[in-house]
């Protein structure tokens, strides 16, 4: 079989911030429908937002969207999906960049943005499958996109991935994750292959470990992994945003969540996920369109009781 140049098989800033008025205005409007609490907290967070930074110009709303969806780019278009809860100063830089990005390269995109506002703990895998179910027909293809991952090198490649899923955030190119069956970060499949894997596992719930489950369910589906090749920019091909003083992650483990991390959900994923949309905003941020799905997750406390938080 013949591989593209850009694409290796794998074997078995411009940072632009929104006038402070509008960006804090705007992060609170994700969390319009959430519980007081939640909404308390998005309020302590958003009042956070480096003002002292936020340079005097136009607010996103001033600005012109450009196009994200001409037809002369080709057929394929691409839904990138973000899961996502709370992180906005990560958010309002990550739109705008990742739009003038596929921009340059002609990629017909939508931005989803699928917000968790529900009290359980954060399930990105959960979050991914909604955003696949919600994408609608107009995409062919989905990334599954972390929201503190910008690429810096404009070679990389973000097209239709026909041959297989294609791991944009290698493991030799990833400024943290090295492990050679690493698959997180930025990953691109066509939805025909995504669907093939029945999508994600939903039992993980907190950070880490989907990633490797999906892994797993890309081998069983016999799908072949492709990753980039001719990239020379190393360990810096990516700025990765994430500050771990400011944004601490839920890596907390209860003792029935350890015996269940290491194992494969044979059955569970799009054909068991329950969720409600509470609402659809339509937001554009220094001139980047995106969509906010604000997103209500159910949890089965009998089978993963660590949805919770004890």
């Amino acid at each position: 079989m013949m591989y593209s140049s850009r694409r290796k098989p794998v074997l078995y800033f411009r940072e632009e911030r929104s006038c402070s008025a509008c960006a804090w205005c705007w992060c609170l409007s994700l969390c319009s429908g959430c519980s007081s609490a939640v909404q308390a907290k998005c309020l302590h967070q958003c009042t956070k937002m480096d003002i002292s930074r936020s340079r005097s110009r136009p607010c996103p709303a001033d600005s012109r969207a450009s196009a994200a969806d001409d037809p002369s780019w080709g057929l394929h278009k691409l839904a990138l999906i973000v899961p996502f809860r709370e992180r906005f100063e990560e958010l309002l830089v990550f739109v705008p960049f990742m739009h003038t990005f596929l921009n340059k390269k002609k990629i017909r995109h939508k931005i989803l943005i699928v917000n968790q506002v529900d009290h359980y703990r954060f399930n990105r895998a959960s979050l991914i499958n909604v955003g696949y179910l919600e994408s609608g027909n107009d995409t062919d293809y989905l990334a599954m996109h972390d929201v503190d991952l910008l690429p810096l090198n404009e070679a990389l490649d973000y097209g239709f991935p026909e041959e297989g899923p294609f791991h944009v955030a290698s493991p030799d190119l990833h400024p943290l994750y090295h492990y050679k069956t690493y698959v997180g970060g930025i990953l691109l499949l066509t939805k025909k292959h995504y669907h093939m894997c029945n999508g994600m596992s939903n039992r993980f719930w907190g950070w880490g470990r989907e990633d490797d489950e999906f892994y797993r369910r890309l081998r069983k589906a016999e799908l072949q992994l492709f990753r980039p090749s001719g990239i020379t920019t190393g360990y810096k091909t990516f700025l990765h945003i994430h500050d771990p003083a400011w944004r601490k992650r839920d890596q907390k483990r209860v003792a029935a969540q350890k015996q269940e991390q290491f194992k494969v959900d044979p059955e569970g994923g799009l054909s068991n996920l329950r969720y409600l949309v509470e609402s659809r905003q339509e937001l554009t941020i220094s001139g980047a369109p995106c969509t906010v799905i604000n997103t209500k997750l159910e949890c089965d406390q009998n089978q993963t009781p660590w949805c919770l938080l004890a």
